[in-house]
């Protein structure tokens, strides 16, 4: 996720920009690996809806976390958006870490439906991660640090742990998704922020936990090791500032990056090296995250620079076998 504390004089220089994208289109062409992409939903920037995590349903629609505006919603393949829960404000005088306003983050689910999501509001009683079953009411079942910025989240579904990244304080934190007291699983410096926002998104893969790192724009792998702990930090691929959630195109290492700000998808290779298969005439309004099924890349776009168009995207992606 990416919010500029000076958000203000930074959507003057994104006009330009804005102006050359895409809206309205059925299809767009990308490039490369990325074909076929397609708008499944444009949503309603003046009630807030600006997806900031996503995940898939198996009928095609999708759940989303809207950053700022508190709700969790479910996006049908029509394109319409239910809110389906309202997280509580925060107390009077609760200040989130970096980003002021009270954040929605990362968002998993379950094979029996559940949702699992992550809210900060810098006050100890609501921060933390959030579970909705089918049918319920939001219910916090780990609390995390006030001072914390919970961020990304992901499933191991072999262990039934949940992953957290935590933007400021540079740590991914690991609970139980039976709630508990969440504990932290790594604090490799490579985690830490340089000036705004360190680890963000996080994936489960090939026995490894996969981390991106907005300021120092990084991939790294973290192995799960044999005990569940953390192993060695490796660097991945560098060179990737701006980059937010990141998803893997098939079995292989092969993975798409969100690059928020710059309006940009980049697929990074296993070497590390990258190339930039979508733009902003793509229809790209700040990429936020990406969840991958199947040959179909989902990605939301929260407009949180070009202020005009946050979205739902769908492409064809060339799987990594």
């Amino acid at each position: 996720m990416i919010k500029s504390r000076t958000r203000t004089g930074l959507l003057a220089t994104a006009v330009a920009a804005t102006l050359t994208v895409t809206v309205t289109g059925v299809a767009i062409a990308a490039s490369g690996p990325v074909s076929d992409v397609r708008f499944v939903a444009h949503l309603n920037i003046t009630d807030g809806q600006r997806p900031e995590n996503i995940t898939l349903e198996p009928d095609g629609s999708a759940e989303v976390t809207f950053a700022f505006s508190r709700q969790v919603a479910r996006i049908t393949p029509d394109g319409q958006a239910h809110v389906l829960a309202a997280l509580p404000a925060p107390p009077t005088g609760a200040t989130t870490p970096v980003l002021t306003a009270p954040f929605l983050g990362g968002i998993v689910r379950t094979q029996d439906g559940t949702l699992y999501f992550l809210y900060a509001t810098g006050s100890s009683d609501l921060t933390g991660v959030w579970r909705l079953r089918p049918g319920g009411t939001p219910q916090r079942i780990a609390a995390l640090p006030a001072d914390s910025l919970p961020n990304g989240l992901a499933l191991d579904g072999r262990s039934g742990l949940l992953y957290i990244t935590d933007s400021v304080l540079g740590t991914v934190w690991r609970v139980p998704t039976t709630g508990g007291t969440p504990t932290p699983w790594s604090t490799t410096p490579e985690l830490a922020p340089a000036g705004f926002l360190g680890a963000n998104g996080i994936k489960i893969h090939n026995g490894a936990a996969w981390v991106s790192n907005l300021d120092k724009g990084t991939v790294l792998r973290i192995p799960i090791m044999c005990h569940g702990g953390a192993g060695p930090v490796e660097t991945r691929a560098t060179g990737l500032v701006n980059i937010d959630d990141i998803d893997f195109t098939g079995a292989g290492d092969t993975l798409l990056a969100a690059i928020n700000k710059n309006n940009e998808i980049a697929l990074v290779k296993p070497d590390g090296s990258h190339s930039i298969v979508m733009t902003a005439a793509d229809g790209l309004e700040n990429p936020t995250s990406l969840a991958i099924r199947g040959g179909t890349a989902y990605i939301a776009n929260g407009a949180y620079f070009t202020d005009a168009d946050p979205n739902l995207q769908a492409a064809h992606v060339k799987r990594d076998n």
